[in-house]
């Protein structure tokens, strides 16, 4: 089971990287293997959170898998994703944007999950810690490219 926590500190807001995080219609423009994404849904929670159901479609060469999940957006210090259906047995993922000196922000980043194919399971333990170094450069370079004058 795949787990990883990072706190990494960046010189943006925490509004303008909450901002970045919930755009999930724009991941695949920079997130590697995300070939789609879809909101299918908008709504508020009963604390009044805005809280949106998202499809994420995830490929690598010709493996291709659909993830459903439901995103709880505490704006702008708290996203949490509940994970609904796809080709896992379970996710747990939350961020949560912590401000900082001078305008920074610290991210807590949260991911625990694993697949219900055994083979998929096998295959991202061998390369998740290079996955997710890849994954979090490229938030990184996308803060950079939205946020840097």
């Amino acid at each position: 089971m795949p787990t990883h926590a990072e706190q990494r500190t960046l010189p943006y807001t925490p509004e303008q990287l909450f901002a970045l995080v919930a755009q999930v219609e724009k991941y695949p423009e920079f997130l590697p293997w995300c070939i789609g994404s879809r909101i299918t849904k908008r709504e508020k929670n009963a604390k009044g959170l805005d809280v949106f159901y998202a499809d994420l479609v995830i490929g690598y060469k010709m493996a291709r898998e659909t993830f459903g999940s439901k995103v709880t957006l505490n704006s702008p210090d708290h996203i949490h994703v509940e994970y609904l259906s796809g080709p896992m047995k379970y996710l747990s993922n939350h961020w949560r944007f912590i401000p900082g000196p001078n305008g920074s922000c610290t991210i807590d980043f949260y991911v625990d999950f694993e697949f219900k194919n055994s083979f998929f399971q096998s295959l991202i333990e061998v390369f998740f810690s290079k996955a997710v170094d890849k994954m979090v450069k490229a938030f990184e370079d996308r803060a950079n490219a939205l946020y840097v004058s």
